[in-house]
């Protein structure tokens, strides 16, 4: 006799569909999936809602917002095309990326066949994308001059640190040393301006996802979507300032989606609806700047890794953070 197929909590159900607890939560708040219930009361997931599941997974990872998502399990093509537009986008820079591989190996082949032998670093560079950005200098106050390198910079890069710890400084020099890099300080209307069509659709895309429209947001958005998907990095000076926590995901959905070969971010966060540990993909590094003014080091998001409980307590939820906004330490002297 066949028995009945297994009921997955949140928690096994997040994990075999690749996404975070909180995502699921997500999608059930939106109307998107709805979980059963156990006999005591806590959600469970069968097949069906695993299927339902696995179709809203498959449509975001396209860059579908929820609201599209919601319209198309509805069979309403409202927005689709645009969708797909983007999604096309991103495939072709991916096949440019592969052609420029392709005339690479054609090139170190043709090298083997006259008896000359392909460096590592040429082979290495097989593996790198033709955009990729070494990054090198020596440290400002409070450091000593140490020297910091970022060998492979990824397309979402988290600077957290506590207060004091320098990595304002940290993300200011970034932006100085990297090759066509934009600095976007707290002030975001001194941006530079991005294209008004390419700020409504980014606009339109984060309010379908729950974002609130605000100036600050609209400064913010000016500033990333300027320049399109140039080579040049962009660095955010606290990047979740003056957006509540619904705009907070909905923005870090959209920057997860631009895909692997998109222009570099850094953001200076204290939020762990920017950054949350437990939907770090690959696609994204943390740089923590120690109290100790310690050299700054990547992180990695897994518990019990070196620097892991220094980069979750320097975390807050948005509400949390507007509490104590303006908030300076400190102690009576003795």
């Amino acid at each position: 006799m066949r028995s009945p197929a297994p009921y997955l909590s949140p928690s096994e159900a997040a994990r075999r569909l690749g996404v975070s607890a909180k995502a699921l939560r997500l999608y059930e708040q939106r109307g998107l999936v709805e979980p059963g219930r156990t006999t005591a009361g806590w959600r469970a997931y069968g097949p069906t809602e695993m299927a339902r599941a696995a179709e809203i997974v498959s449509l975001r990872t396209l860059g579908f917002s929820l609201a599209q998502v919601g319209r198309v399990l509805e069979g309403n093509s409202q927005g689709l095309e645009q969708a797909l537009a983007a999604h096309q986008t991103a495939l072709e820079a991916q096949l440019r990326q592969l052609a420029h591989t392709v005339e690479k190996v054609r090139g170190l082949r043709s090298g083997v066949a006259q008896g000359r032998t392909p460096t590592i670093g040429e082979l290495a560079g097989l593996l790198a994308p033709a955009c990729e950005v070494r990054l090198a200098f020596d440290l400002p106050w409070p450091w000593g001059g140490e020297r910091f390198e970022l060998r492979d910079i990824r397309p979402l890069n988290y600077i957290v640190g506590p207060l004091g710890s320098g990595k304002t400084r940290l993300a200011q020099r970034i932006a100085e040393t990297l090759p066509n890099a934009a600095w976007l300080g707290l002030d975001r209307l001194a941006s530079a301006s991005a294209s008004k069509s390419r700020l409504d659709r980014a606009l339109a895309w984060l309010v379908e996802d729950g974002a609130t429209p605000s100036d600050a947001l609209l400064a913010l958005l000016a500033g990333l979507e300027a320049g399109g998907e140039g080579p040049g990095a962009v660095v955010v000076d606290l990047i979740e300032h003056g957006l509540d926590q619904a705009t907070q995901e909905a923005l870090i959905a959209r920057l997860r989606r631009r895909g692997p070969h998109a222009r570099p971010i850094f953001m200076l966060t204290r939020s762990c609806a920017i950054l949350d540990l437990a939907a770090v993909g690959p696609d994204e590094a943390i740089i923590l700047c120690p109290a100790n003014h310690s050299p700054p080091s990547l992180v990695a998001p897994c518990p019990g890794a070196p620097g892991y409980e220094a980069v979750a307590t320097c975390l807050a939820s948005p509400e949390v953070r507007a509490r104590t906004a303006g908030v300076v330490a400190w102690r009576q002297a003795a």
